[in-house]
C-alpha cells in the first residue's frame, strides 16, 4: 500500500500514519521529520533547510524530492510507504509521478485531511513527546497521566520542537495555502 496523507501542518497526520504503519508494517515517510534529522545531522541538505525551516517556510522543491528518492531506493519501501506532507507542490507532484513509474508502481490512496486551524494552533503548541520511545502527547488536549513521566516507557525525558510556537505556526499554514 502507498499512501498519501495530506492536509495542513499539526491536522493529525504524523499521529494517522503511526496507526497505518503498525498495521501494515510499512514506513512512514514524514519529509519534515526527514528535513529535521538533516539539519541535526549537518548534512549539506540539512544545513540549507535550516534557515528556511526556523522561520516556518517550505524549504525548495529540489531539496525535498531530493531526499524523497533517496529514501525510496531503501528497500523497506518495496511493499509500500506513507508519506506525510509529501507532495505540497505542483512541482513535487509531478516529481513524484516521474518516481512512481520510474519504479513501475501506483499510488494506492491520497487522504486529505480538514481541521479547523484554532484547533490546529492548539494542538501543536502543546505538542511534546517522550524522548525515549517516541510517544506523543499534549499538555491540554492530551497530558501525560502522571505529570513529567511518559504513559508508556516511564521516560521523563520529553521534547519539543523549537518550531511550534504561534508565530512560526501561522507562517507554515501561509505557506501550506
Amino acid at each position: 500500500m502507498k499512501l498519501i496523507l495530506f492536509g495542513p501542518p499539526g491536522c493529525g497526520k504524523g499521529t494517522q500514519a503511526l496507526i497505518i504503519k503498525k498495521k501494515y508494517n510499512i514506513p512512514h515517510l514524514s519529509t519534515g521529520d526527514m528535513l529535521r534529522s538533516a539539519v541535526e545531522s549537518k548534512t549539506q541538505i540539512g544545513i540549507k533547510a535550516k534557515d528556511i525551516m526556523d522561520g516556518g517556510g517550505l524549504v525548495s522543491d529540489d531539496i525535498v524530492v531530493a531526499i524523497i528518492k533517496e529514501r525510496l531506493m531503501q528497500s523497506d519501501c518495496d511493499k509500500g510507504f506513507i508519506f506525510d506532507g509529501f507532495p505540497r507542490t505542483l512541482s513535487q507532484a509531478e516529481a513524484l509521478d516521474k518516481i512512481v513509474l520510474d519504479r513501475k508502481t501506483k499510488i494506492s490512496y491520497v487522504i486529505e485531511f480538514s481541521v479547523d486551524e484554532n484547533i490546529i494552533v492548539e494542538r501543536i503548541i502543546g505538542r511534546f513527546s517522550c524522548a525515549n520511545c517516541g510517544a506523543n502527547f499534549n499538555e491540554t488536549l492530551n497530558p501525560t497521566k502522571r505529570k513529567d513521566v511518559c504513559d508508556f516507557c516511564g521516560g521523563r525525558k520529553f521534547l519539543k520542537r523549537d518550531d511550534d510556537n504561534e508565530e512560526t505556526i501561522k507562517n507554515r499554514f501561509k505557506a501550506y495555502y
